[in-house]
């Protein structure tokens, strides 16, 4: 599972992206101050009564063996009929009981088939346990099948999502009726954690493991997807068809999936092996662009990473719409939320899904073929899966890449609320789906990070094909992953489990740099400052340069003060501490600007760069560090870095020579992100001779410097911009065009231009660009008078508040509100009582 997306649709980037679009606004920083407090509050209350429930593996009376389901869909209803046998056997100890997870169904009949024949059975129903009696006892190598008839109703049953799934229905239908404009007619199914229990009766544990078979009647114009393999297609009288889909290799029930849909299916292989991708026509031809590092993906992690080949029969990727979550690794069929579907001129400026289709990939070793014994243990399938973005951009971008998402995934874990005080493995938690969150992700795959620098490359790939191993098919958890590690090195790491994985926080650590010339000694004096009384032990690379030259030194850092000493030829240029730049800790320290600048050019390492970067731009009054921004860092291979410099330059003035540099990156360089960029900064230049640039910009092929274009047009000639806007509106816009067309429209147009903004506005899903755009389209509202216009523009809002997922309106929707509120009192002030009295119904 992968966090919500927009890009990364991590939650804490999904609730601040919220938080950022209206932070602009000084009344909705009061809200949200209040919100926060408000939140704190309620945590504390409810923080007693979880704190004394262990939360332990589910106890395994019964084992699933194999699950068979007649599905038949009634769309008028968005109900699911479904027949369904189930084959079981006690775990252990004989039984005559098995308790099912059947969530919110009708229950027509229970019955136990023998030689083909079936009795009724005896049950309890409450609407969330179906309890059945047994025709008798039976001992632990005695199978029993059970047949049951039932009816599912996802719509009518309420279930609690996540700060990852933001629903918990299970089955999803998608504008069954038709009567959504410009959307698709879909069903998917979203089982983690426990949700597979609406649609389909199971023992919904993550502990539990079956094969399965699933029979799907659809319309017959209509695709399908489930797991394993499609073994055949049956067309019906009645214009409908059956698909018979059959997973013969055990898996967990909430990886159970169903998809349908009118899709275009792109074809891949990887080895023999189907490689399938499920996206809308309009983006068949683009499909392989979005996906088609997959069957390399698949072999990287195959050969290089688990020393598994995949394990499973096929591997198929479908694109389905409001969807509730990033995107799910049901077994051989993941699903992903829409904002994988990008045209061609959103990949011109990257392909924003690439790290999680490999995310979702790799759960299927890590989550899929071993899956966590229980939800306290979540770390060990999304801190891999979450690891594995780092693994594949290292692969195949560069070391660049992967310790740009290394540091950011760190940087969201440190700034998250409260991930500080939470275990990465916990047995104490609220609700299974708090364990979604940035530290079984972010600081999870940091700790992986970590571990593999400490044990080496070759010891760490192999501890991980020593788990899988010992483990597939089965469940794991993070003593058994301890366990191979140790087995493989030979070493004790009880000390880095218990800190890393049976532990929270992290290490603060200030850092001081010192010299003496009498002895020839050089001193690093460390400390840690977190406020807790917690120690961390640290095993810590240093490198001291002299010139050019590096002497290496590895220390451990286990108290709350250490100082090392090391014999010096003479003073050196610089000391860099955590060298290889893999501690998950916060630090300070006292380097000064040739330092930086030293270790801009010789350390070599993104962070290494990017710190010099980041204190060089606060000292561009200093020479030496304008020169490192206007010059060395403008030339960096990675574009990255030079996108840093040019958006840090903040209002320090630049002299000509940097201006003819960047105006050569705003036209030339190969990163579309950095050319927008480079214009941003022209634009604040406020030279008209720059126009004919900006116009003609505003067709490149990227929406970013398209976007970056019409904006910087807007700053010199808004006349130009206007008409230009005009134009681009009747074309496909998205992302910083689509943004910045909008915001020229709401701050020149009057309503005569209601239509072509209300239209462009209404046909962008659920996106980061939409939420960027509707605080500007309130405002825009206030200068609409037509009550007909200003009722369809309210609504828009509306809509777009209710949408949102439900894990985050007790957050989005106070702010979406205070927008309304702002324009309901501007239409009173006008003596528009019967607007400011629509809106109002609304709030």
């Amino acid at each position: 599972m992968q966090f919500i997306k927009i890009r990364l649709f991590k939650a804490a980037q999904f609730l601040s992206l919220f938080l950022n679009i209206f932070y602009m606004r000084k009344y909705v920083l009061f809200l949200a101050l209040t919100a926060a407090i408000s939140a704190q509050s309620q945590t504390a209350k409810e923080e007693e009564g979880w704190k004394k429930e262990y939360r332990a593996f589910a106890t395994k009376e019964n084992d699933l063996i194999h699950t068979k389901l007649d599905a038949k869909f009634d769309y008028a209803n968005s109900y699911l009929n479904g027949k369904v046998w189930i084959t079981a056997k006690p775990h252990l100890y004989p039984t005559n009981i098995i308790q099912l997870d059947a969530k919110g169904m009708n229950i027509y009949t229970v019955s136990i088939v023998k030689e083909g024949k079936k009795a009724s059975l005896k049950y309890v129903y409450d609407s969330t346990f179906l309890i059945i009696t047994l025709d008798r006892q039976y001992k632990s190598n005695e199978q029993y099948t059970l047949y049951i008839e039932y009816t599912a109703k996802p719509n009518e049953y309420k279930g609690k999502g996540s700060a990852a799934i933001s629903d918990a229905k299970g089955l999803y239908f998608i504008n069954p009726k038709g009567e959504e404009k410009n959307k698709p007619t879909q069903i998917w199914t979203q089982g983690e954690t426990e949700s597979n229990s609406v649609w389909i009766p199971t023992i919904d544990k993550p502990n539990q493991k079956m094969t399965d078979e699933i029979y799907m009647t659809v319309p017959a114009k209509y695709v399908t997807l489930s797991n394993g393999k499609l073994v055949s297609q049956t067309p019906n009288a009645n214009g409908t068809r059956t698909d018979y889909w059959k997973m013969d290799l055990p898996h967990a029930p909430y990886l159970l999936f169903m998809g349908v849909g009118e899709y275009a299916i792109v074809k891949d292989t990887y080895k023999g092996k189907e490689v399938n991708y499920y996206v809308e026509k309009d983006y068949e031809k683009l499909a392989k662009k979005i996906f088609g590092y997959t069957p390399e993906m698949i072999r990287f992690y195959s050969e290089k990473v688990t020393g598994i080949d995949y394990p499973w029969q096929k591997y198929s990727q479908i694109v389905g719409r409001d969807y509730v979550s990033g995107a799910m690794e049901n077994t051989t069929s993941t699903l992903h939320g829409e904002g994988a579907q990008q045209d061609a001129r959103e990949l011109k400026d990257g392909n924003i899904w690439e790290e999680t289709i490999a995310h979702e990939l790799f759960h299927q070793w890590f989550g899929d073929y071993v899956t966590c014994e229980s939800w306290s243990n979540l770390t060990v399938n999304e801190s891999f899966a979450n690891y594995s973005e780092y693994l594949w951009a290292e692969y195949k971008h560069g070391k660049d890449e992967a310790d740009f998402i290394n540091m950011r995934d760190m940087s969201g874990y440190i700034q998250s609320p409260n991930g500080s005080s939470k275990d990465l493995v916990r047995f104490f938690y609220a609700d299974k789906e708090d364990m979604f969150d940035e530290v079984s992700y972010n600081k999870g795959g940091r700790i992986l990070h970590m571990l593999r620098n400490y044990v080496g490359d070759e010891a760490f790939f192999k501890s991980l094909n020593r788990y899988l191993n010992a483990n597939k098919f089965g469940n794991g958890n993070a003593t058994k992953l301890k366990l191979a590690f140790e087995e493989v090195t030979g070493k004790d790491l009880n000390w880095f489990f218990n800190q890393w994985y049976f532990g929270s926080g992290h290490p603060k650590l200030d850092i001081t740099y010192g010299y003496n010339a009498e002895t020839r000694t050089a001193s690093i004096i460390v400390k840690q400052n977190q406020t807790t009384e917690k120690v961390f032990q640290l095993p810590v690379a240093i490198d001291i340069y002299i010139g050019k030259e590096k002497k290496r030194h590895s220390v451990w850092v286990e108290h709350k003060t250490d100082t090392f000493n090391f014999t010096v030829s003479s003073k050196p240029d610089l000391i860099n501490f955590d060298a290889d730049k893999i501690l998950l800790a916060e630090k300070k320290e006292n380097k000064t600007l040739s330092e930086y600048i030293h270790q801009f050019k010789n350390a070599g390492k993104y962070l290494d760069r990017r710190e010099a970067v980041e204190f060089a731009s606060k000292n561009m009054s200093n020479p030496d560090a304008y020169k490192l921004m206007t010059e060395d860092a403008l030339n960096d291979s990675y574009f990255r870095i030079r996108m840093k410099a040019l958006t840090s330059y903040g209002t320090n003035k630049l002299d000509e020579a940097a201006i003819k540099k960047i105006e050569t990156i705003a036209v030339t360089d190969a990163s579309t992100l950095v050319r927008a960029a480079a214009i941003d900064i022209l634009a604040k230049q406020k030279n008209t001779t720059y126009a004919p640039m900006f116009l003609k910009a505003t067709a490149d092929s990227s929406y970013t410097v398209a976007g970056a274009a019409l904006d910087a047009l807007a700053f010199i000639d808004s006349a130009s911009a206007i008409k230009q806007s005009e134009k681009l509106v009747q074309e496909p816009n998205k992302g910083r065009l689509a943004t910045a067309i909008a915001n020229i429209s709401i701050k020149y147009a009057g309503e005569s231009a209601f239509s072509n903004v209300a239209d462009a506005f209404e046909k962008m899903p659920l996106s980061q660009e939409k939420l960027n755009q509707a605080a500007s389209f309130s405002l825009y509202l206030q200068k609409v008078n037509t009550p007909v216009n200003f009722k369809r523009g309210v609504d828009l809002i509306v809509d777009l508040r209710d949408k949102i997922p439900e894990a985050y309106k007790t957050q989005t929707s106070p702010f979406i509100n205070s927008m309304l509120t702002t324009l309901k009192n501007k239409k009173q002030e006008a003596g528009q009582k019967e607007l400011a009295d629509y809106v109002q119904s609304k709030l």
